[in-house]
């Protein structure tokens, strides 16, 4: 069977097709927001309506991977978590054409989350259907979340850590517009990191599962109006960012041990962060950009899941 998924963040619009008896992803496609010079997103109804002209546009091409006449069940994030209170307008482009496609083809419309999907692709990336038959500590780290989460065997999700005040992404992405990037900047703030070869020592504000973010912004603003590196500053936002995660990561690990730790979500593509983490935390699992950030690859597996055609078996 081959599933579809929709996401519709608001910071990209994705689709993926699932193959369930293979095990494997067939085709995905993915489209950032446009973002004016300068700002720091979009307003959500701007983030609809950008939504609602690229889901054709998309679909098109994904049609150009995969026969959608085949597509056996439907899944799409509805929404940002799996809480009652959680909403986002741009979600509403998702919902509208995964039903749409749904209906017409006469198959069933599974509805999950945009942070299950996040955990979903990280933990297919990692360890495939293995890692769906047992407990994990993933991590969503983004523009808007900064989650310690627990994965259950049976799919749940149970928020262990958060941020108290800044996310991860939204302090990456304040230094790069700063410095003159566009919006989303963490690619472009990981490609100048890499160019700083300084010895660069690390700050993090974590108490127990919980961190502190703000401060990180203000150092860094701070450190440019010094007139530092910009190369060296973004190093410092990345390696704060890594400190703060490992800190988090050691602490669940003490409550939870011999559970598996995943990392997902747009910040964790950065090489920067993996390898300052990868080196003090054995065993943790960084999956590859395409399945770390935003995108609908585990919404078409949990469509595939939902409907109980994946996996097969578990671990």
């Amino acid at each position: 069977m081959l599933t579809l998924g929709f996401d519709t963040s608001n910071y990209a619009a994705s689709l993926a097709v699932f193959d369930t008896d293979a095990g494997e992803v067939v085709c995905d496609t993915k489209q950032l927001l446009p973002v004016r010079p300068g700002q720091l997103g979009l307003r959500q109804s701007d983030a609809l309506f950008h939504q609602t002209v690229l889901l054709p546009q998309l679909l098109e091409k994904i049609a150009a991977g995969a026969p959608l006449s085949a597509i056996g069940a439907v899944g799409v994030s509805a929404k940002p978590r799996p809480a009652e209170s959680s909403y986002m307008p741009c979600f509403l482009a998702g919902v509208s054409a995964a039903a749409a496609f749904a209906a017409a083809r006469g198959v069933p419309l599974v509805k999950t989350t945009h942070q299950q999907g996040h955990a979903a692709a990280a933990l297919f990336a990692a360890g495939g259907a293995a890692l769906f038959g047992a407990a994990a500590l993933v991590f969503h780290v983004s523009g808007g979340t900064t989650d310690l989460l627990l994965y259950g065997a049976d799919g749940s999700i149970e928020t262990l850590g958060t941020s108290s005040d800044l996310y991860a992404g939204q302090a990456v992405d304040r230094l790069g517009v700063r410095l003159g990037f566009a919006f989303p900047a963490g690619a472009q703030v990981s490609a100048l990191a890499a160019e700083c070869d300084a010895d660069v020592r690390p700050r993090a504000s974590v108490q127990g599962l919980t961190c502190s973010l703000s401060g990180l912004e203000n150092q860094c603003i701070k450190l440019l109006e010094e007139g530092k590196d910009p190369a060296c500053v973004c190093r410092y936002c990345l390696l704060c960012v890594a400190e703060t995660l490992l800190r988090m990561a050691k602490a669940a690990q003490a409550q939870y041990p011999g559970l598996p730790v995943v990392f997902a979500g747009g910040v964790m593509s950065s090489t920067v962060i993996r390898d300052y983490v990868t080196k003090r935390l054995p065993g943790a699992y960084f999956v590859p950009g395409r399945f770390a950030s935003d995108n609908a690859i585990g919404v078409a597996i949990l469509a595939a899941k939902g409907v109980g055609a994946w996996p097969t078996t578990s671990a």
